[in-house]
């Protein structure tokens, strides 16, 4: 007599026999709207400079740019998240740049929104990082620590002018206390309240994040384990959390995201508002590097993370393979 629930009459594998099966009772599934691609643009530069540190991925010109925005648009996903890098000689110690209307970063907004119009979501990293000849995501006080207040007034500066250049999202990334609230009303004070806001929740003091340092031309000293998270700490980011949706956050995120996957799932569990995450240099540079030395296949690496990503809690993936996935997905993968 057969017995059914255990094994011999319970048998999974029946449910995993051909490909098309498998799709069929997929539970988590990709799609080229889920993914955001983060985008480099260079000052200065009159072609595209490749990263050493993240094989296939440039540091634009303004002109490239504009070519990877239309190719986004046409591969269906949903948004570009631009970094601006200045030149060198135009960082200083309050990255003037990050709030001058003619910085790369504010040019390049403009570019992308003449470029694709409300056809893809135009995004800007609204932090000092990339424009400070300190490499801090915030004004330095006179003993060199990050000041917390006087680093809200830049965000401020910082959101009015990404959205006067056409940002449809701020994404703030310092992880300064109060900058949500300050930026949504630095917003809506000049009219921009259909500006919306990206929080980076949760982002960790990682040491994951080494390649993108090359990506942006950083000049970080020390490390800024003052303001990211501890690692160590989940229940740090739930606190972060409920800040972060009080001031006003349209969408949360959380930063990195595979080797956070439960911090992911605690917040996604959490809250009903979108939440993302970003895959980060270094967890794109791993993979990458793996497939060069033949390690690992590509590609399914490439889908198993994303869909790892996707399975855990996030809406929407900040990647790098943004492109390429989508048409994988697209092309008939998961």
């Amino acid at each position: 007599m057969t017995t059914y629930g255990s094994f011999p009459g319970a048998r999974p594998r029946r449910l995993r026999t051909t490909p098309v099966m498998r799709r069929m009772v997929a539970e988590t599934r990709l799609h080229p709207a889920d993914f955001i691609l983060p985008a480099f643009v260079r000052e200065g530069v009159s072609e595209p400079v490749p990263i050493g540190a993240m094989p296939g991925v440039v540091q634009h010109t303004r002109d490239s740019l504009k070519k990877a925005a239309a190719e986004a648009v046409e591969a269906g996903i949903s948004g570009i998240m631009l970094f601006g890098v200045p030149e060198d000689s135009k960082k200083d110690a309050l990255g003037t740049a990050g709030t001058d209307p003619d910085g790369i970063l504010q040019v390049a907004l403009r570019d992308v929104r003449a470029e694709v119009g409300d056809d893809l979501l135009v995004m800007s990293d609204l932090c000092l990082d990339e424009t400070t000849d300190h490499g801090h995501c915030g004004v330095l006080d006179a003993e060199g620590r990050v000041d917390n207040d006087a680093t809200l007034e830049r965000y401020a500066e910082m959101a009015q002018v990404q959205a006067d250049a056409g940002a449809h999202v701020v994404g703030p990334s310092g992880m300064m206390d109060g900058q949500i609230g300050v930026v949504r009303d630095a917003l809506d004070q000049i009219g921009r309240e259909d500006v919306a806001i990206l929080a980076y929740t949760a982002k960790y003091a990682s040491a994951f994040y080494g390649p993108f340092r090359e990506a942006v031309g950083s000049s970080l000293r020390g490390d800024r384990k003052t303001y990211q998270q501890d690692p160590a700490n989940a229940r740090d980011s739930l606190r972060e959390l409920a800040l972060d949706l009080e001031e006003g956050a349209d969408m949360v995120m959380v930063k990195p995201a595979g080797p956070y996957l439960d911090i992911l799932a605690k917040v996604a569990e959490a809250v009903d508002v979108p939440v993302a995450a970003y895959q980060i240099s270094g967890e794109y540079s791993m993979v990458e590097a793996a497939a060069e030395k033949g390690w690992i296949d590509r590609e399914r690496a490439i889908l198993e993370t994303l869909t790892g990503i996707r399975r855990a809690g996030a809406r929407n993936i900040l990647t790098y393979w943004a492109v390429e996935a989508a048409r994988m997905v697209t092309d008939g993968g998961r």
